[in-house]
């Protein structure tokens, strides 16, 4: 009885980046061929059916050997099981912890528990993505955020370093990790023209002005939780409502400042006031778990949808908030208080997009 065997002899481990790419979008093996049959490979490399097919279980389960190296990146260098060139070791991590923006749209500041996991089918039909990506993609957040939540140090360069992840990627991950410890709201009605990209973008700005790490670079959990006693200081900004003398006094200062370089400028002055008030007591109530994780729905029903219906541009915001800090600063209350030098509230309400035209 004659036995056929497939025998593949060589010393640098066969990736194809394809393949790769397939395996990790959660295709099957059957799919994946059907894929790479619709692309032209078997006119491309004189093929049959079944030659194709054997070659895509082979690299599946190769991908599938190394998946345990790459929970551990590091160790992808140091084994000696597979030999892969460093550059394509990197190609391999990189897209292994690349993850789709719909996805992770779907679950950012949701805590990464199992209940969440268990809410993967939903996300899957939802955002067309299938089941077993929308897995890889949630437990590498998980696994992350799990390794750097109690190390010491910048936030992005220790996700940088554990899991060799380029810059970009790792400064993603990083508003992940960030966006999941303090529980952001990000999924209301509201704030669903907001991408990734938007509060990425916003984390970036809240770690480096609002955390433990702003102050002491080697401080626990430095850049994954907001400094508390910054957070209490805010509270003293109420004077700026409460105290009518200084509210007309600060109002002065930015109109002064304003007049003849918007034109919006009658409906800033107009309302100045209530947006004065909405954006103090945000920062107020910041010292409330709750009223963190309602942060960006606060700054847009409170600050963004009255700039919006007033027909306000990026710019406008940007230089209404400019002045607004700078005028306090010259207030005799404010002049020497500190707190106003870590605010930076016109750069996390400019990066909100408030897309006027919409």
């Amino acid at each position: 009885m004659s036995v056929e065997l497939d025998v593949f002899v060589g010393n640098t481990t066969i990736m194809d980046k394809e393949v790769y790419q397939l395996w990790l979008n959660g295709y099957t093996v059957n799919d994946a061929v059907k894929v790479r049959i619709e692309g032209g490979v078997m006119e491309e490399c004189e093929a049959s059916a079944e030659v194709l097919l054997s070659d895509t279980m082979d690299q599946y389960r190769t991908f599938q050997m190394c998946e345990r190296l790459l929970h551990h990146p590091a160790k992808l260098a140091n084994q000696l099981l597979f030999q892969i060139p460093p550059d394509r070791q990197a190609m391999l991590i990189e897209r292994y912890y690349a993850f789709d923006d719909s996805f992770v749209r779907e679950v950012l500041g949701k805590k990464l528990s199992k209940g969440t996991k268990k809410d993967l089918d939903d996300v899957s039909l939802k955002t067309g993505i299938t089941l077993k990506s929308c897995r890889r993609q949630f437990d590498n957040f998980k696994r992350v955020f799990k390794v750097v939540e109690e190390l010491k140090g910048p936030l992005v360069e220790n996700i940088r370093q554990h899991f060799l992840l380029p810059d970009q990627l790792a400064r993603d991950y990083a508003a992940i990790v960030f966006f999941a410890n303090n529980r952001f709201e990000t999924g209301k009605k509201k704030l669903l023209y907001l991408t990734f990209q938007d509060f990425a973008f916003c984390a970036g700005q809240l770690i480096n002005n609002w955390t433990v790490g702003a102050v002491d670079n080697m401080m626990e959990d430095m850049d994954v939780d907001l400094d508390k006693e910054f957070l209490q200081d805010l509270k003293d900004l109420k004077i700026l409502i409460t105290d009518k003398d200084l509210l007309d006094q600060h109002k002065s200062l930015v109109c002064t400042a304003l007049r003849g370089k918007t034109n919006v400028f009658n409906e800033m002055e107009a309302n100045f006031k209530n947006l004065s008030r909405g954006l103090v007591n945000i920062a107020a109530k910041l010292i409330n778990a709750k009223d963190v994780r309602d942060f960006f729905i606060d700054l847009v029903e409170k600050f963004i949808e009255p700039c919006r219906s007033d027909k306000w541009t990026s710019i406008d915001v940007n230089l209404y908030l400019t002045h607004y800090t700078n005028s306090a600063h010259i207030l005799d209350t404010f002049k020497y208080y500190a707190v106003w030098t870590r605010t930076h509230l016109h750069a996390v309400v400019h990066l909100m997009n408030i897309r006027p035209d919409v």
